[in-house]
């Protein structure tokens, strides 16, 4: 958040499940195109009125005929055409970039690019939502620290998606996970234990956590676990992406920046042109200042932004 301003990061946070809706009745329309029946006869209740409005689709609450709450999210009508003009506009900057900045070529604006497109198209495609939905939930099927709902498949399609509807509360509500005895300190520690699992054991990983997604089941409040939302978008490591990432973090933390330096020339992350030396003094200068300070005292973005000056 420390990247932008106050008041566009609250505007911004917005649109993580509150655009401008659709039409109810298109939306109803849309989810009985796509299930070939009525909503009536699909779900036992049906609420037309939305849940939830995001930039790529919307959500409706409704009850099975077996009786168990779920949720039923629809993608945006047209939508497809708007992302295709958007990232044609972004292309031409980011070719536009790389002719006029030589500098910004070592950032690859336009393989960027190319891999955003990817990315926001696969969202479009329920079907691979609900299947790696699936999969996250079977690697953490039993687990005590986090929870994936449960996908219907009989009521999913490439446009629309049925889901178990979950109840908890917002990473982001601290206020409110305080109020009912939480220790902070031991959710944040589940919350490592739980991406760090995804990543190098199940090579399988949820990559949207943001605060809309990643919700806290506080039923017990001594014992709170997570609850991820939304998996549009998923990432895997290659086996030598994983070594040099785990062998990275490990130096970081034993204060060895020769090490940081050398494997990320070593994995081609930075151009093996690169001088150890004065790579390895980069990153003591920015990170040193970081560590034994709390994390609310740290400004990502200017971290950041030094990590890239």
């Amino acid at each position: 958040k420390d990247l932008l301003p106050q008041d566009i990061s609250v505007e911004l946070t917005k649109l993580q499940d509150d655009c401008p809706p659709f039409d109810e009745v298109h939306s109803k329309q849309l989810i009985e195109t796509a299930l070939k029946q009525s909503v009536e006869e699909a779900f036992a209740e049906f609420d037309p009125v939305l849940m939830a409005s995001a930039s790529i689709a919307q959500v409706h609450g409704a009850k099975s005929h077996s009786g168990t709450d779920v949720v039923v999210k629809v993608v945006r009508p047209d939508i497809k055409p708007v992302i295709e003009q958007d990232v044609a506009i972004m292309y031409s900057l980011a070719k536009l970039l790389e002719t006029a900045v030589k500098e910004s070529r070592r950032l690859h604006p336009v393989e960027v690019v190319s891999e955003f497109e990817k990315t926001i198209l696969d969202e479009l495609d329920m079907m691979r939502e609900a299947a790696n939905a699936t999969q996250l939930r079977r690697n953490f099927e039993d687990s005590e620290l986090l929870y994936v709902p449960e996908i219907y498949w009989s009521h999913t399609n490439d446009n629309v998606m049925t889901m178990e509807r979950i109840y908890g509360t917002r990473i982001s509500e601290i206020e409110k996970i305080e109020e009912q005895g939480i220790d902070l300190t031991d959710l944040s520690a589940k919350g490592v234990t739980i991406f760090f699992t995804q990543v190098f054991k199940h090579n399988f990983f949820h990559a949207d956590m943001h605060p809309g997604n990643v919700w806290i089941d506080t039923t017990n409040p001594d014992d709170p676990k997570y609850i991820l939302l939304d998996f549009g978008i998923v990432g895997t490591l290659g086996p030598e992406d994983q070594r040099y990432l785990a062998e990275n973090i490990l130096a970081f933390f034993n204060r060895n920046y020769r090490r940081v330096a050398e494997l990320h020339v070593e994995s081609s992350w930075v151009p093996r042109t690169t001088r150890i030396d004065e790579f390895e003094s980069a990153i003591r200068t920015v990170c040193e200042p970081i560590f034994e300070r709390p994390l609310k005292e740290i400004s990502f973005g200017k971290t950041l932004l030094r990590l890239f000056q």
